[in-house]
């Protein structure tokens, strides 16, 4: 049954205020603190959440009445990390927020219920004082000054896709909510749900760029305008709870796991990145034939060259591996290729007088990683590319999703990791990768991988009783 429309104020208070408020953090601290106390008394603001990430990617937060908000951007914010998956163990459990002031932002459904939110995305910081190790966004903000020492700026635009599914009562049901495919209109009745959802991004200053029905029944996707990689991180995260949110209000479950339904397309991460320089496109060359610079091409060759060991961050659970098979237009082939949408890495068609918008695609992220930590090994393994001044094989322009084995080792192409084992162990031999990530990050994620994988492998699944049960 399609759900009911709910009406929701549109109050696009913030928008364009992300900018401003870090150019504000920067020029003027004292300047935006006032800022944002004139906008929680001209708003009503009742209460505050102080959001961060797990190393898997779930968002945190911690809700205080805005009294308290004085304090809390003078003195931080202490809590347990030993309660946080990846953060510290239980006897150096204290930890802090610090509140990056520029992510303000007030919660536009909150508005509904009479006592209105806002929101900061925070920093974590160990008791000495310093950036916590294990801290998603704190290892991306490392590869970005890495970037910055040599003039660069990394940007990025990701295509998040996810499902929605009917409940029934707290039950998820895995039946989508529409029978509608690829850009469909009629048979689509999560119309106003996007909507919806669209208007809260607005709101909450993430400028979207386009909004419609994917490919398999029942799956959706939001896509925002690139921007520095920080910022995109934020707004990916800052996305993913609001999609669940609104589908929240209609009864319905939002789910990003990447294969949800057998035998239909599974939801991907599109990645579009560039890298800047002095304010111009460094992956754009008028005088190369194909338009794509050698600043590019190594980037493009650092990213095959540490793709496997990637994979464990960008396709980071058992579920990642369901998607990436032949068949369902997901990679499962190490290459790249111009305007091929079959290939890892896709260059798009250059447009003339576009150049700002000359970019590498990377298609095998899934929307389940952490968009911090994706992004950080993604960066470092450019920025390897770049340092090492790496050439990439010949790019492939034919359908690589119709190439056979034989084919491909003809070609001289790698395969994707098949499993998360597999991916994770790539990971370990990986140096690059598991440098930006930090030792502290890599043991958590090495044992929880770990763990996942011996209970996928020793659960018995309902395949197994349907295909032995009775023949065996």
């Amino acid at each position: 049954m399609e759900a009911m429309t709910i009406p929701m104020a549109k109050v696009h208070t913030l928008s364009g205020n992300r900018l401003k408020l870090s150019k504000l953090a920067h020029d003027d601290p004292k300047l935006l603190k006032d800022k944002i106390f004139d906008i929680v008394k001209n708003q009503d603001v009742a209460y505050f959440k102080c959001q961060f990430t797990d190393l898997t990617g779930i968002i945190k937060s911690i809700t205080m009445p805005i009294s308290k908000l004085e304090d809390a951007i003078e003195s931080n914010i202490w809590f347990d990390g030993s309660s946080i998956e990846g953060f510290t163990r239980i006897f150096e459990s204290d930890m802090y927020l610090k509140l990056d002031l520029s992510t303000f932002a007030i919660i536009p459904w909150s508005r509904e219920r009479g006592r209105v939110t806002a929101r900061f995305i925070c920093d974590v910081y160990t008791p000495d004082g310093m950036p916590f190790e294990g801290d998603p966004r704190y290892i991306l903000k490392k590869q970005i000054a890495r970037a910055e020492k040599l003039g660069l700026t990394f940007y990025t635009g990701p295509e998040l896709e996810f499902f929605l599914f009917k409940k029934d009562g707290d039950e998820i049901k895995t039946l989508p909510h529409d029978k509608a495919g690829y850009f469909d209109f009629s048979t689509d009745l999560a119309v106003d749900i996007r909507k919806e959802i669209t208007d809260c991004l607005i709101d909450l200053d993430i400028d979207v760029e386009t909004l419609h029905h994917e490919v398999a029944e029942g799956q959706h996707e939001i896509n925002f305008t690139y921007s520095d990689a920080l910022t995109t991180a934020d707004n990916a995260a800052t996305l993913k709870f609001t999609v669940k949110a609104i589908a929240q209000k209609y009864g319905l479950h939002a789910t990003f796991m990447p294969k949800p339904i057998a035998g239909q397309n599974g939801s991907g991460m599109h990645i579009h990145q560039s890298i800047f320089k002095n304010g111009e496109n460094a992956f754009f060359d008028e005088n190369s034939e194909t338009n794509l610079s050698t600043m590019a091409h190594q980037f493009i060759a650092g990213q095959l060259k540490h793709i496997k060991g990637m994979a464990a961050i960008l396709n980071p659970i058992v579920n990642s591996y369901k998607r990436l098979v032949p068949g369902y237009e997901a990679p499962t082939y190490i290459a790249w290729g111009n305007t091929n949408r079959s290939a890892l890495i896709r260059i798009p068609r250059y447009t003339p007088g576009r150049e700002k918008s000359t970019r590498a695609e990377l298609r095998n992220p899934d929307p389940s990683c952490n968009p911090y930590l994706a992004f950080a090994v993604m960066l470092a393994a450019g920025l390897d590319g770049i340092e090492n001044e790496l050439v990439p094989p010949a790019p492939v322009n034919e359908d690589i999703f119709a190439l056979d084995e034989a084919k491909a080792e003809e070609l001289q192409i790698d395969t994707l990791p098949q499993n998360l084992w597999e991916a994770t162990q790539e990971l370990e031999k990986d140096e690059v990768i598991r440098r930006a990530l930090g030792e502290h990050a890599f043991k958590s994620i090495y044992s929880a991988n770990k763990a996942q994988w011996f209970d996928y492998k020793t659960y018995v699944t309902k395949w197994e009783y349907d295909k032995y049960l009775t023949s065996h």
